[in-house]
């Protein structure tokens, strides 16, 4: 690949973001907003495919299937065992993926439970 000025740019700055996230509060906290914004787009998916009524199967559909594809990104990774036989973490962007997942997957079930009573 041509060393461009746009390809110099995007990898010096995905090394200062992956640089700065070495840190384990820093990553942390960018989990934790993953999660929370994963929540806040279940809220979203509900309450726009609930106002349509309409479109609540398709958006079902597409939900379900870009969490199983998330899953098999994520699971199907090979993990990088480290000298003293631990695993290594998974890279920042399968943990943010994840947890972003989890936040759909938990909102969804809480507005499930809204519905349900």
């Amino acid at each position: 690949m041509q060393n461009t000025r746009i390809s110099t740019i995007v990898s010096v700055v995905s090394g200062q973001i992956y640089r700065w996230s070495r840190q384990s509060w820093r990553r942390s906290s960018l989990i934790l907003i993953s999660l929370l914004m994963g929540f806040f787009l279940a809220s979203v998916i509900s309450t726009s495919t609930g106002a349509k009524s309409n479109l609540d199967i398709v958006a079902a559909g597409v939900t379900v299937l870009i969490v199983e594809v998330i899953s098999r990104f994520i699971y199907s990774a090979k993990r990088v065992t480290l000298a003293d036989g631990s695993l290594a973490p998974r890279p920042l962007i399968q943990e943010l993926l994840n947890s972003l997942k989890i936040g759909v997957i938990y909102g969804l079930f809480l507005e499930a439970f809204k519905l349900g009573s």
